[in-house]
C-alpha cells in the first residue's frame, strides 16, 4: 500500500472558493483552506484531478509500495484578483496544484 496526502495551506491562498479532488476519477474530497485529505491507496499509478469550478489540473503519480505522496492546492490571486472580490464578490482565481517534498509518516485524515 501507499498514502496519498493533499493539503491547502498555502499562505498566498485567497482562502476563497473550495477545490474539488478526485482520485482515479472518484471524488476525495471538497477542501477548504486549511484543510488536508490523506488516503491510503494501492501502490501503482493514480491519477489527481483538482479544480476550483474554474479551472482544472491533472497530475499523474506513480507510488511505490510505503511511499506517501504529498501534495499542495491552492488558489491563488490573479492580477486585479483581491480588488474585484472586495468590491463585487468575484475575481480571478487560478489553481496551484503540486507534489511537495515531505517526509515519510503514517499522516491520518485531519479537517
Amino acid at each position: 500500500m501507499a498514502r496519498i496526502t493533499i493539503e491547502r495551506r498555502n499562505p498566498e491562498d485567497v482562502q476563497d472558493r473550495q477545490i474539488i479532488v478526485n482520485l482515479d476519477g472518484e471524488h476525495m474530497s471538497t477542501l477548504l483552506y486549511g484543510r488536508r485529505v490523506s488516503r491510503e491507496v494501492a501502490a501503482g499509478s493514480h491519477r489527481l484531478k483538482a479544480h476550483n469550478t474554474l479551472f482544472w489540473k491533472n497530475l499523474e503519480v506513480e507510488l511505490r509500495p510505503g511511499e506517501h505522496a504529498r501534495f499542495e492546492v491552492a488558489n491563488l490571486p490573479g492580477k486585479g484578483t483581491l480588488s474585484l472580490l472586495g468590491f463585487l464578490g468575484v475575481g480571478p482565481l487560478f489553481l496551484e496544484f503540486q507534489r511537495v517534498a515531505g517526509e515519510e509518516d503514517g499522516a491520518g485524515e485531519a479537517g
